[in-house]
């Protein structure tokens, strides 16, 4: 995996994670049925870059 694709898909999981706290926050209330998916999004993604 190249260095421009780690960076990028760490800036997607960065991304989900501030979007979760926007939902906590009731900024966005219509994605708080997804937030288990969000999460295991965000932390899939930083398992699979941080290798």
């Amino acid at each position: 995996m190249s260095k421009s694709t780690r960076n990028t898909l760490r800036l997607i999981s960065v991304i989900i994670v501030l979007a979760l706290v926007l939902m906590e926050l009731n900024v966005i209330p219509n994605l708080l049925n997804y937030k288990f998916w969000f999460m295991v999004a965000a932390y899939a993604l930083a398992l699979i870059t941080y290798r």
